[in-house]
């Protein structure tokens, strides 16, 4: 909900479109000067350059707030100045100031019918703050308890399976006939339905009990297929039926976990995060009003210079680019990002007024998602920066996650953990705790119950971790049965609090395993920052502290 006297996205587009306005006359001054400078040397490059940059600004920013009193001339001047600037000898402009002088007085003059027809912003609305917001983000981990019925004549597998999805959370409810899932159908819709493709009945009962239920129900349930089937026909008639997704058997539990968390909207989705990158602050906005409308978190950069350091706070999952800024073009910035490792991957769009077809090629080259021109269509940047965002957002996490328990990996947790530590002491050495957890006895359960069971106690312990913890803190499973978390603005005191519930939550589960019934129990080791303050000697001093309370007995928790 708005805070009170809050402008609304039509407001502050308003506003930024009334302070373009009131910029234009200063604007102006700039183009006379860089006019007078290349009529005196028209060899001048710099004056070339920022006579380009100024009326691209105005070009585009004009059309994007949708004065359509700018005509072609913006267009023309832009193009006589990129034939100085890009060509491949010393040619100044010296053949094109007179072309160049017609040109600009006729770009003066729609610039002039703007400030004639544009009201003037109210001086108490222009000083409205019209900062980059990102919107609220429910960091309560803990989800919704969800209703999920699977049916499949296996009863092994409808015991195998349901037994995994409760320890991520879920209720689960089974059946093995088709009647018996009908007639629960009738009293109660679940929240998805996981539902095998071959029964009795016929090879494709499954997915035509679905369409039936939909039909009768008027009910569009998210039904997951999970079939032994691995043909174009079966999966065609899951699609014909409406299935949301297919699964072959046997499958992968973690997968089918995150596809249910995501087709029941299960966790509340972070939002996207944009960084916006334009040297016109008005523009950057703009674009951040439009993104921020539509749910997404915004930061905008007008100095190109401080990309890097931005990235790295603000964690986006895309950049939108000017292709023309001062001192730095989209094209070398984009290179500039893309030599990081870490953002070799990561999504650009450039927004520019530039409709030349082999510079856009140019550009893309470099790995760009997406060229569109100013002024954008709203529905189409927002479609287009939702694609392209979620697609990083699956690719960070194949990249980043462990398979089985969608927890980071080794490499990403320890990235994540340097990360923090530059930020701990960036804000004053606020405290930091790292935490290394590990299974008790692990090994027996393996050797015991085999690896699927054992299996299974990793992905509980995951979940609980996933349930317990705050969003801003860093949960990783380090290999096998060892785990590791990074505790943010918590000092080790409250760190061993917050583990002891872990660890006696833990304690409580009970898995099965044929007629067996047994629990498993967690030691960890704590270190804290800046007691300890380089990665490597937090890291070996919470090592040391899990094996002191390994030593001391197990199911407990050490201090280094």
């Amino acid at each position: 909900m708005s805070e009170p006297n809050t402008p609304s996205a039509k407001q502050k587009i308003q506003l930024l479109r009334d302070k373009f306005v009131q910029q234009l006359p200063h604007r102006m001054k700039q183009i006379d000067a860089a006019w007078a400078d290349l009529q005196s040397d028209s060899g001048n490059s710099a004056a070339i350059t920022e006579l380009h940059r100024a009326v691209h600004n105005i070009n585009g920013t004009g059309r994007s707030f949708g004065f359509r009193q700018l005509g072609t001339a913006g267009d023309d001047i832009e193009i006589l100045l990129s034939r100085c600037i890009n060509t491949d000898n010393d040619e100044s402009c010296a053949d094109k100031l007179e072309q160049l002088a017609t040109l600009l007085q006729t770009f003066k003059q729609d610039v002039a019918a703007i400030a004639a027809t544009a009201e003037r912003a109210d001086d108490t609305c222009t000083s409205a703050k019209l900062s980059s917001v990102e919107p609220s983000i429910n960091t309560n981990t803990e989800p919704a308890s969800l209703l999920l019925y699977l049916c499949d004549d296996d009863q092994l597998v409808n015991e195998h399976l349901s037994l995994q999805l409760k320890y991520f959370g879920y209720q689960v409810v089974h059946f093995t006939e088709l009647e018996q899932l009908n007639r629960a159908m009738r009293e109660r819709c679940p929240d998805a339905l996981i539902m095998d493709i071959g029964f009795p009945e016929g090879c494709h009962a499954g997915t035509a009990m679905v369409k039936e239920l939909r039909t009768k129900l008027n009910s569009n349930l998210p039904v997951v297929f999970l079939s032994g089937y691995d043909n174009f026909d079966a999966r065609l008639s899951a699609v014909l039926a409406g299935g949301t997704e297919y699964f072959t058997k046997p499958a992968n539990v973690q997968e089918l976990v995150d596809t249910l968390d995501r087709i029941t909207n299960r966790y509340p989705p972070e939002p996207y995060r944009i960084l916006i990158v334009d040297d016109e602050p008005t523009v950057a906005e703009y674009h951040s009003i439009i993104l921020q409308k539509a749910g997404m978190a915004t930061r905008c950069l007008s100095d190109p210079r401080a990309i890097l350091n931005v990235l790295q706070e603000f964690r986006a999952d895309l950049i939108l680019m000017d292709m023309y800024m001062p001192g730095c073009s989209g094209y070398d910035l984009a290179k500039l990002v893309r030599q990081v490792t870490q953002y070799e991957s990561m999504p650009i769009i450039y927004l520019s007024i530039e409709v030349n077809k082999q510079k856009q090629l140019c550009a893309m080259r470099i790995g760009a998602e997406g060229f569109m021109c100013k002024p954008v269509d709203h529905n189409e940047l927002v479609g287009l920066v939702e694609i392209r965002a979620e697609r990083m957002r699956l690719l960070k996490r194949f990249m980043v996650r462990d398979s089985m328990t969608g927890l980071y990996n080794h490499t990403t947790t320890n990235q994540l953990l340097e990360s923090a530590l530059i930020l701990a002491a960036d804000n004053g050495n606020t405290s930091l705790c790292f935490v290394m957890i590990d299974i008790d006895h692990f090994k027996l359960v393996n050797d015991r119950y085999g690896h699927p069971i054992g299996d299974q106690v990793i992905i509980a312990l995951a979940q609980v971790l996933k349930q317990r913890l705050r969003g801003a803190d860093i949960i990783g499973r380090y290999g096998g049965e060892e785990f590791a978390l990074v505790l943010k603005d918590v000092d080790q005191e409250k760190a061993a609090c917050i583990i002891n519930e872990l660890r006696e939550a833990f304690a409580q589960l009970h898995f099965h395993a044929n007629n067996n019934r047994f629990s498993c129990t967690i030691s960890a080791g704590i270190a804290s920052f800046p007691k300890y303050r380089t990665l490597e000697a937090l890291r070996e001093a919470a090592d040391t502290a899990l094996y002191s309370a390994k030593n001391k007995g197990r199911n407990q928790i050490d201090i280094a």
